[in-house]
């Protein structure tokens, strides 16, 4: 009977689109050595998770199991796979992986957090391997919408795991490097245990498009427009911004670059090498002496972002500059969802000052950075691995290629948040669940999703907050009344009598009726004033606000 097993655990980035982490493990059932792939977050909004700045992946299993964890490998440096390291580092404490690209990002990550910067090592390309463990790990190069993306080789006592991270089949991806179906197939001629791939766009059926098919659309685009030419993109997409920048300059425009995320991409791809031909941009300055007909911006905030370039532009001034009536905004880049409302916000406001928005719904514009349903496809058929374990993806996606790899008869599984799987067998087995979710960082405070402090605040933005404040003196009377105060709630109720009398009235009333026992123990007091406080705004409301019982006690 075998002893060790390998196991597969998604902490963040399975069942979902974002906040990537995922664990392998070699040995003993429970004492496992382990590596971690990418350390990412995911980002809030304002209906789920207001005030909340950033969301991170639950590590605690992992930083409990710290004295088992070999190394941490960034497969790229997109913010859901590299954005929590500098955060969550401090918990784990182990060397970090990653190519110079991304390595240039993590390094920075760990030094706006005032972690050591040189716990991050530079790792080479394929057939380089880092020894972790039981485990020997090299990058092997893929095509991507940020430079320099890498998959993992994992190899491992039980032979070889491949992690594709996020990819797309490019084979003329202008910056980086293109997808290579001789070393994919080089790679995967030892055979293949397990393919754990991405899932993103495993809904869109047709084959995906290379970057480079786009600049001749936008090149046209730019030449015609008669104001200034304003575009966005992600700022990690280098690629498209050096395309955006060269039509520009074949248009003979002026071309200036508007976001600090934006210019920071673009000097590391200079920094790193990997950017070795970016033509010359003005500043915001120079930009606003020169005809609006030979000038192009290209700006941060293709998601909506308030308080990136493009929405600020859409408000009115940036850095000096504004658009106007005649000027035209590309958006080179596709709405994530949830980001919908921003967007559409942004538009309509261009809109307002009479600008020509350009969007990607005729699809010249913009090409995805992830394998579609075809190319996952030709993937399977190239490592042809005995397994199948998609992530990265919502669970409809991750349930679309588990069926795609069993229609060519290779076992999946699907696999969320949690779920250990032993894929030391012919097929992969879920062995245990383990407890995840998510973390906050709120300011400078990092807090569980179930810690109720936003959950309290959604429920003070929905319905409210009532304070009610009294006094008792040493012998347990209570001083005078209760006194409330709102916020966040009409003045006047359904009575049109002053919301904070009426409240101030009934609970009066409520303790006049009281047994005295209950006025002894604070925390039954609390919540019979909490309960009688929401009852009446209720009634004088139609809805029940959050209640904060505050009871000041004098000492004998």
């Amino acid at each position: 009977m075998r002893s060790d097993r390998l196991i597969y655990l998604p902490l963040g980035g399975a069942g979902e689109v974002g906040m990537n982490a995922y664990v392998y493990g070699y040995g003993p059932p429970g004492k496992e050595r382990l590596i971690l792939v990418d350390l990412g977050v995911t980002f809030p909004d304002m209906d789920t998770t207001p005030g909340v700045d950033l969301i991170f992946p639950d590590i605690g299993w992992l930083a409990e199991n710290r004295d088992r964890l070999e190394a941490i490998f960034i497969t790229h440096a997109h913010e859901d796979h590299v954005g929590g390291l500098g955060h969550l580092w401090r918990r784990l404490k182990v060397p970090v992986y990653a190519r110079p690209f991304t390595a240039y990002h993590a390094r920075r990550k760990m030094e706006e957090q005032g972690a050591p910067d040189d716990r991050v090592e530079t790792a080479l390309p394929w057939p380089e391997q880092t020894e972790a463990g039981p485990f020997r790990v090299g990058f092997l190069p893929l095509s991507h919408s940020i430079p320099e993306s890498s998959a993992l080789v994992i190899d491992t006592p039980l032979g070889r795991v491949i992690h594709t991270g996020d990819f797309k089949l490019d084979e003329t991806p202008l910056v980086g490097e293109p997808f290579d179906p001789a070393l994919w197939a080089e790679v995967a001629r030892p055979g293949v245990r397990a393919l754990v791939c991405d899932s993103t766009n495993v809904l869109s059926l047709h084959e995906g498009r290379s970057e480079a098919s786009v600049g001749p659309a936008i090149e046209k685009l730019v030449a015609k427009a008669s104001g200034m030419f304003v575009a966005t993109t992600f700022a990690s997409n280098i690629a498209r911004v050096r395309t955006l920048a060269l039509a520009g300059r074949a248009a003979g425009r002026s071309v200036c670059l508007l976001g600090r995320a934006m210019r920071r991409m673009i000097s590391a791809g200079v920094s790193t090498g990997v950017l070795a031909d970016f033509p010359p941009m003005i500043g915001p300055e120079e930009a606003r002496d020169i005809p609006r007909k030979e000038l192009m911006l290209i700006v941060t905030g293709s998601q909506g972002e308030r308080r990136a370039a493009s929405a600020q532009l859409s408000r009115g001034r940036y850095l000096g500059l504004s658009l106007a009536e005649g000027d035209s905004f590309l958006f080179s880049s596709k709405t994530i969802p949830g980001n919908e409302r921003g967007v559409i916000s942004v538009i309509n406001a261009l809109s307002e000052r009479g600008v020509e928005v350009i969007d990607d719904s005729s699809g010249e514009y913009h090409v995805s950075g992830h394998a579609n349903r075809p190319d996952l496809a030709r993937v399977h058929d190239i490592i042809n691995p005995q397994m199948v374990i998609p992530m990265h993806g919502e669970h409809r996606h991750l349930r679309a290629h588990v069926k795609l790899a069993q229609s060519k008869g290779r076992p999946g599984a699907l696999a969320v948040n949690g779920t250990v799987l032993d894929l030391s067998g012919d097929a992969p087995e879920v062995v245990e669940h383990i407890e995840t979710g998510r973390l906050y960082l709120d300011g400078s405070v990092q807090i569980g999703a179930m810690d109720g402090v936003v959950r309290d605040r959604l429920r003070m933005a929905v319905g409210g907050h009532v304070i009610v404040t009294l006094i008792i003196d040493e012998e347990d009377e209570v001083l005078g009344d209760p006194w409330v105060e709102t916020m966040g709630l009409p003045e006047r109720g359904v009575s049109r009598r002053p919301v904070v009398e009426a409240l101030e009235e009934a609970l009066r009333r409520f303790m006049a009726r009281l047994e005295r026992g209950v006025l002894l123990e604070d925390e039954r007091f609390e919540e019979a004033l909490r309960r009688e406080t929401r009852r009446v705004a209720g009634d004088e409301l139609g809805r029940k606000p959050q209640v904060s019982v505050v009871i000041s006690r004098l000492a004998a």
